[in-house]
């Protein structure tokens, strides 16, 4: 199946369901060395994602000019990062934002290749770096980002299909997650716990690999669900 507006829109709505489900988990994550509040701040996000979404008319049928029937999946990362920064609290609206936005700035296409999908995850690590200024190995959401990056490069570069790369991506990015549990913190809200932050997961990596696993879904799911 293509990676085209349709599958971003199907990543959107199973980022959504996948959040949703993970509320409780993610807010346990976030108590252990935060604030508590990230499953409930990113759920809310995902949400009103959703109901934008539903509130356009359906692919293709929208007038000239509207969102709804451009046919560049750009758009969509737009609408994603604009809302999550409008109903996010705390950082993980601006982080999120700012990567679906910098996703965008390199998905102006109607169908993603496999060097697409690197692009578009290269653009979101990006965008998060530069927002939140961490680096791999301070236990934030870049520790699940980067090594999706690198194993999707590498799927890329060895002929892997854009599904395959999707793929690569989400299996390293949870992986990346789970090795946070290890690390100290050194950025964000958990660092103020020093030593005690060792021994959990961020859940920042945590909600960012729920969100690519989500997009290898979307790319099985049907056109019905966009």
């Amino acid at each position: 199946m293509a990676l085209d507006v349709a599958w971003a829109r199907r990543w959107a709505r199973e980022s959504a369901a996948a959040i949703a489900a993970a509320k409780d988990e993610l807010m346990e994550l976030d108590r252990q060395i935060g604030d508590a509040d990230h499953g409930e701040n990113l759920n809310r996000g995902f949400q009103a994602v959703v109901a934008k979404l539903d509130a356009q008319p359906p692919p293709g049928t929208a007038a000239d000019g509207d969102p709804a029937a451009s046919p560049l999946i750009a758009d969509v990362l737009k609408l994603v990062a604009t809302t999550l920064m409008s109903s996010v609290g705390g950082a993980s609206g601006p982080l999120y934002g700012t990567a679906y936005l910098r996703a965008a700035k390199v998905t102006g296409l109607s169908v993603l290749d496999a060097h697409g999908v690197v692009a578009l995850l290269e653009g979101a690590l990006e965008g998060i770096t530069s927002r939140g200024k961490a680096v791999p190995g301070e236990k934030t959401m870049v520790d699940a980002w980067t090594p999706a990056v690198e194993a999707a490069i590498a799927t890329a570069d060895a002929g892997g299909t854009p599904e395959d790369v999707l793929e690569a991506a989400a299996t390293a990015s949870a992986a990346g997650a789970v090795a946070t549990v290890p690390l100290l913190a050194t950025k964000g809200r958990a660092s103020y716990l020093g030593e005690r932050s060792i021994g959990h997961e961020d859940p920042g990596a945590a909600s960012s690999a729920i969100i690519l696993r989500a997009a290898v879904r979307a790319a099985g799911a049907t056109e019905a669900a966009a």
